[in-house]
Formats: structure tokens, sequence, C-alpha cells
């Protein structure tokens, strides 16, 4: 969490060269440019603006906020989000539903296998982006590039197999809810720093939302 000794300011020009705009300062700190305008309006990081409107912090005090949030960072694995545990979650969230499994009905047991195989490694690339250093855009681009695939692949074959976009829609969004909500059970279990619980809340949330219209593409290139 920001150090609480942090303030928004503003005036009229920096007294040093040691202020960063927005971009290069929200990637000093690991994260969302969105969040760290947030907490500057919430006066949690110091912070000026130019008479032209554009904001400036501190490079100092975002170096102590990024030695923080690095100490205080755990992988989400051992903090017990594995993706066996969160797939368990998706599965007791079904089967104490009167819904049907998140598959198409009147599959073989080949089939069926083959869906929950890629449930399971959906979830675990969803894991490790979220673990991934947020400074590490490599890292982060490669493992939601292996989750875009695996959701390709689950949108041409519920195209395929005549699933109609909108079940296909209600299907993801159905697994969805488990997955965060395991996440937020984890946090609060584990007595997560509540401003990473947050930040891991809408890096989720963000990334399944961008799947979602992925799903939602692929579907409509691969209907008949």
């Amino acid at each position: 969490m920001p150090p609480a000794s942090l303030v928004s300011r503003s005036s009229s020009s920096p007294d040093d060269r040691g202020w960063l705009s927005l971009g290069p300062a929200a990637r000093l700190v690991g994260v969302d440019p969105d969040t760290l305008r947030r907490w500057a309006d919430d006066g949690r990081v110091e912070a000026w603006t130019t008479p032209g409107g554009h904001r400036r912090f501190a490079r100092r005090a975002l170096e102590r906020m990024a030695t923080t949030r690095a100490a205080a960072r755990r992988p989400l694995r051992s903090l017990g989000a594995t993706p066996e545990r969160l797939s368990r979650a998706y599965r007791r969230s079904y089967g104490a539903s009167d819904r049907a499994a998140a598959t198409p009905p009147a599959l073989d047991d080949t089939e069926r296998d083959a869906y929950r195989r890629d449930g399971r490694l959906l979830v675990e690339a969803l894991v490790a982006h979220l673990d991934a250093d947020p400074a590490d855009n490599a890292a982060r681009v490669r493992t939601e590039a292996r989750a875009a695939l695996l959701v390709d692949d689950l949108a041409e074959r519920l195209a395929a197999g005549g699933t109609s976009l909108t079940d296909s829609v209600g299907r993801f969004v159905a697994a969805r809810r488990p997955f965060l909500a395991e996440l937020a059970a984890i946090g609060r279990r584990r007595a997560l720093d509540p401003a990473r619980l947050a930040t891991l809340y809408e890096d989720a949330s963000g990334l399944l939302d961008r799947l979602l219209l992925r799903l939602i593409a692929t579907h409509q290139a691969h209907a008949e």
C-alpha cells in the first residue's frame, strides 16, 4: 500500500528534475495509469499539475512505493490461489446450482475431458498472468496470449458445435464468477493488503473482459 506520508499537491512548476509524467510513473510503480491517477486524487501519492493540466509525480516517492509494494507482493500460488484450487471452486459453483455444466450438451467422454482440460489450462494462464511482475511486460503479454489462444479454440469449438453466441457468452460469464469470487475469498483469508487485493481483482477483471471480447469475435468469425 502506498505510504501514508505521501500527499497530493499542485504547483506551477517542479523545483528539480526528479519528476515523471503519468505513463513512466505508473510503469515504475507497476500499476495501471488510471490507478495511479486515482491515488493522486486521493492524496496517496505526491503529484503536481502543469499549467497545461498534465500530472507529474515525484520519482523518489514512487521508488519508495515500488520498494514497499515489491516487499509485500507474494505470488498467488503461495497464497493458495493455485490452478487446482480455483478449478475446484469452479466445479463447486456449478455443482451447487441447478445449471448444467459449462460444456455443450450431448458430448462424449473425450470431448468433455477436452473441455475440462482446456478449462484447467485457462485457469493456469490466468494465474500466471496475475503473478507476472507488472514491470515485466513481455511476461504479461506472453501469458495473456496463451489465454487468448485457449479462448479462440473454445469459441471455435462452440461455434462448430452449434452453440449460439448468447449461450457461449453465458457460459463464459458464468465461469468467471467463481474465479473472481475465489480470488477475493483467498485475499480475505490471507488478510491481503486491500490495495494489493484491489489491484489483483482489477487485473483479473480486465483480462477476463478482454478474453470475453475475444470469444465473441472468434465465435462470430466461425459461426455457420
